[in-house]
């Protein structure tokens, strides 16, 4: 995997492309967590570790794969333009519990720093839209993880 990714700085417009199921998937949640963290101007200590966190246990990664997939998405994700790609790539490789799952995910990047900013709700929204995952499933997500973090 890790040789593979390394390979996609070479043509960063074709990233998703030259990776097979499991590896494309990953790196395209990479990207969009990666991208709610940056959405409100800052990237905290936390949000990062809850990426890198989210990612090992999910998809069940060593810490280099981890590490490497960081890496890789901070360099690829180029905000809303990108977005379609990597969500086209997750909605086409995950059933709709999954693609909630990816979703869930990204409320607990947002919410890591312990406050949610108005750009990263707005990132959810569409984001969910464009994975197919329901207002309510999204909304139940939301609120999931805010009980799971302790915030009103």
């Amino acid at each position: 995997m890790l040789n593979r990714i390394r390979r996609l700085f070479t043509q960063p417009d074709r990233a998703l492309d030259g990776l097979d199921g499991p590896d494309r998937v990953h790196l395209a949640a990479a990207c969009l967590m990666v991208e709610a963290a940056r959405l409100d101007g800052t990237t905290s200590g936390e949000e990062m570790e809850t990426i890198r966190t989210l990612l090992s246990s999910h998809f069940k990664l060593d810490e280099a794969e981890v590490e490497e997939l960081v890496r890789s998405a901070s360099t690829l994700s180029d905000g809303p333009a990108q977005w379609y790609a990597f969500t086209s790539r997750l909605k086409d490789a995950m059933e709709y519990d999954e693609r909630v799952a990816i979703i869930e995910m990204l409320w607990h990047v947002v919410y890591a720093d312990g406050a949610l900013h108005h750009l990263e709700s707005s990132l959810l929204r569409r984001v969910g839209g464009l994975l197919y995952v329901s207002d309510r499933d999204r909304g139940e997500a939301q609120r999931r993880v805010k009980a799971a973090l302790g915030l009103t």
